[in-house]
């Protein structure tokens, strides 16, 4: 019995151990915290889709052709052409295949666009007349009983905007929950597989340049491989098909990147009518707008001003903000024999702030171990060679410091009271 007595004894100390350690570990970051499905690097100075791997395809995409283009086209052009345009072709597409790469990480590595969540619904008495209940068969509510939608007044059209269950709010306008990130993004145009992203508010334009600059690089490349094979035919005096054979590589990236400019050519073009009206390809897609129905049509000159040469918002999200926690850790402890399982956490995203929490469970237990430690403190009831007072006195101490942590003070003094305290002599 002594021995039992002291294992939970010392079981207890070594709770306390890591409650001490868990107040010396270094806060935790919003971005280890994240409720969505990006992923950081960094330290939560790059943001990323879940599907960043495919960025690795991109750049090969990119980059491989580039590299075959400069050491063995560009050679060829200066042999050709018994001068140094060679050595300028090449640095060239060099120099503008970094630019791409650099777009292209401006429009994956940073938040396009994440609306914060909240951390609980709003009220529903917030919500205002606003509201509509038009969209819930039988008029019925969503979660906390809030409408699934409610009006917003844009440009003097009402718009209706919908309740995220996920994020827990009224979305803004022109804003969409990613399945894919998990996230809600502000004007939300797509997500795209090829750059591992959402692209939102904050990286359209990004990606507008990257596709446009991808198109150029496409031209170029063909265009001096078409120059390359005809000045092979003129050296050689042969036809285009011998010239092919001669060398093969122009041929092989000149059919490269004719396919590949009717890809990111076609996306460019597509996105330059989608300025043009002030639409998104959500909205595209999902609305079908024409000239009297959309709202946020302001005409073409303006509607490029907007996309084009507005100032870029920033983000809403602190993804390095420490994620302060309001109380102690909670550390397992003792029940009968059995460690307490940990205390369920949930985290504030929006106000950078980690919150602990106790389930039901759990303070049972913590009520029954003090109850435990009641009956320790009757110990006297024992004979004297089991359990000496002193190992029942440090442990009903440790527990009742450990009660007064959870506020539960008032509960153990009072419980003290009335619990009648039997001292049996040997």
């Amino acid at each position: 019995m002594e021995g039992r007595m002291q294992g939970k004894a010392q079981q207890l100390s070594d709770s306390n151990r890591r409650i001490m350690e868990a107040d010396a570990a270094p806060p935790r970051r919003v971005y280890q915290a994240w409720k969505g499905s990006n992923i950081f690097f960094l330290g939560g100075r790059l943001i990323f889709g879940p599907d960043v791997r495919s960025l690795i395809a991109t750049v090969c995409l990119i980059v491989i052709p580039v590299i075959i283009f400069a050491a063995v086209v560009s050679p060829q052009l200066a042999h050709g052409y018994q001068n140094q345009i060679g050595g300028w072709v090449a640095s060239v597409s060099i120099i503008f295949t970094a630019y791409i790469l650099v777009l292209l990480l401006l429009t994956s590595g940073r938040d396009p666009g994440i609306v914060p969540r909240n951390s609980h619904p709003p009220e529903p008495e917030d919500i205002g007349e606003s509201s509509n209940l038009s969209d819930w068969p039988g008029g019925q509510h969503g979660s906390a009983g809030l409408p699934l939608t409610k009006d917003v007044l844009v440009n003097g059209v009402l718009v209706k905007v919908k309740y995220c269950h996920t994020c827990m709010l009224y979305r803004p306008p022109r804003c969409s929950h990613c399945s894919i990130c998990n996230n809600c993004i502000e004007r939300f145009d797509h997500h795209c597989p090829w750059v591992g992203q959402c692209i939102g508010k904050r990286n359209y334009r990004f990606f507008l340049m990257f596709v446009s600059s991808a198109t150029v690089l496409c031209i170029y490349v063909f265009t001096f491989c078409w120059v390359n094979i005809g000045k092979t035919m003129d050296t050689h005096e042969c036809t285009f098909g011998r010239a092919i054979l001669k060398s093969p590589i122009s041929a092989i990236l000149m059919l490269y990147t004719f396919v590949a400019v009717w890809f990111v050519g076609g996306l460019t073009s597509f996105h330059l009518y989608l300025i043009s009206t002030n639409q998104t390809t959500y909205e595209n897609f999902r609305y079908r707008y024409d000239r009297r129905s959309n709202p946020y049509n302001r005409g073409l000159v303006q509607n490029f001003i907007e996309i084009l040469c507005s100032r870029i918002p920033s983000s809403r999200n602190n993804f390095r903000a420490k994620a302060n926690e309001d109380s102690a850790a909670f550390a397992s402890t003792l029940s009968m024999g059995r460690v307490l399982s940990p205390p369920k956490m949930s985290v504030d995203l929006e106000m950078g702030t980690k919150r602990q929490a106790v389930g039901a469970e759990d303070m049972e237990d913590l009520h029954s171990q003090i109850g435990s430690s009641m009956g320790l403190e009757r110990c006297g009831t024992e004979p004297p060679h089991f359990v000496g007072r002193k190992g029942c006195s440090e442990i009903a101490s440790d527990i009742e410091t450990f009660a007064e942590e959870f506020g539960m003070d008032n509960k153990f003094t009072e419980r003290k009271k009335i619990e009648p305290h039997t001292n049996v002599n040997p």
